[in-house]
């Protein structure tokens, strides 16, 4: 089917468009839903939270940063507890 064809349908019905597909087409419009369909189309699809997504990265910043005196500005910093800080240093030892 033609995209033509879609977002006609689309435009008139909006309502009829199902969670979260509605919130993302009023965000970020009909091409954005055909793009994530094309791409995930009949395949279940878990999305995490930004925090899960980029932990790896902010763990990495963290011990980085990480002097072994520096735990309470770095759990407040990053959100990660001293117990968590302490395990990330003795990976890298």
């Amino acid at each position: 089917m033609q995209n033509s064809t879609l977002r006609r349908a689309a435009t008139l019905h909006p309502s009829l468009i199902p969670e979260p597909f509605n919130a993302i087409m009023e965000q970020y419009g009909f091409d954005a839903v055909c793009t994530i369909a094309d791409y995930f189309g009949g395949a279940t699809v878990y999305i995490p939270c930004k925090r899960t997504i980029f932990r790896n990265c902010l763990e990495r910043e963290a011990v980085k940063e990480l002097d072994g005196t520096n735990y309470l500005t770095l759990m407040r910093k990053y959100g990660f507890s001293e117990r968590h800080l302490r395990r990330l240093l003795n990976k890298i030892d």
